[in-house]
């Protein structure tokens, strides 16, 4: 029977901030599409334990997270996690075992710098604190800005971003800024000490190897739905006009046994003088036959 490793067995517990003594278990190499989907997982599991479910089922998972069940199996298991047959998987060491692995057992602080329409929705987004994370610095260029309160973080001007970044121990940023500013404070945020950044600036960020870059271009990702659009349109324009030369051939075979073709017609008058020449009929009538 498959064995499901349980929170302790892999150094942690079912809760974030909470982990267990003794030695540090270690850390798979998991493969970036695995990575991606862990934080689905997570969040349909929060979900199914919020609604009272101990337990779910591969398949069950699998749906409330929208990726079929064999791909969450396989990336499951590299976190040791095989679930038990007839069972399926505990959810509170496996929401641990997600957690540990995604670096959530522990609260992360993270500064935003770029505080105008984008980055001011961005800031006051409650679902950063739900899932582990603290905006812990806010910061901004426009010195019309510095002072003005996000809920309850001060704008500090980006001239403080070495000495915040270093106080608060911030490691990860949220880039919120115009494209021509995007590159100079990026360098600014690595300077400081920042090895990880959310880039939500239209532009592709030149930085060291060793800082890893999320890009999310809104743009882009609606040109993406425009093209799956297209697509949806240039398929049922296919089906439509497949459909309509379907009809119009069943049209016109139904046509041809109602009315036969008037050159079918003379072609039988045709046969029928020269059965006639044949039974008797003079040859050289032959050729005065109309057709």
């Amino acid at each position: 029977m498959s064995q499901q490793r349980t929170g302790h067995e892999a150094g942690i517990t079912g809760r974030v901030g909470a982990v267990t003594s003794g030695a540090v278990p270690d850390f798979p190499d998991l493969p970036e599409a695995t990575v991606a989907r862990l934080p689905e997982y997570l969040r349909a599991l929060h979900h199914l334990a919020e609604t009272g479910h101990d337990t779910v089922s591969s398949e069950g998972l699998a749906l409330a997270a929208g990726v079929n069940s064999a791909k969450l199996r396989k990336d499951l298991s590299h976190l040791g996690s095989y679930g038990t047959r007839g069972v399926g998987y505990d959810i509170e060491p496996l929401v641990g075992q997600i957690e540990y692995i995604l670096g959530l057992n522990m609260r992360r602080a993270v500064a935003l710098v770029g505080v105008g329409n984008l980055g001011h929705a961005l800031a006051g987004y409650a679902g950063f604190a739900s899932r582990g994370f603290r905006i812990a610095a806010l910061f901004d260029a426009d010195l019309t800005r510095v002072g003005e309160l996000i809920n309850g973080i001060p704008v500090r001007h980006t001239a403080d971003i070495p000495e915040v970044v270093k106080s608060e121990a911030i490691s990860i940023a949220v880039l919120a800024t115009p494209a021509g500013a995007a590159q100079a404070v990026a360098d600014q945020l690595v300077a400081a000490g920042v090895t990880s950044i959310l880039n939500f600036a239209p532009v592709v960020l030149n930085l060291p190897e060793q800082v890893d870059v999320r890009k999310v271009d809104l743009a882009v990702e609606l040109q993406i739905l425009s093209f799956h659009e297209h697509r949806k349109s240039a398929r049922t324009e296919q089906a439509n006009s497949a459909a309509r030369s379907r009809a119009a051939a069943a049209g016109h075979a139904a046509a041809e046994q109602v009315n036969p073709p008037a050159r079918a017609a003379g072609q039988g008058r045709v046969a029928r003088v020269l059965g006639e020449a044949v039974n008797g009929a003079p040859v050289a009538a032959l050729g005065e036959v109309a057709v």
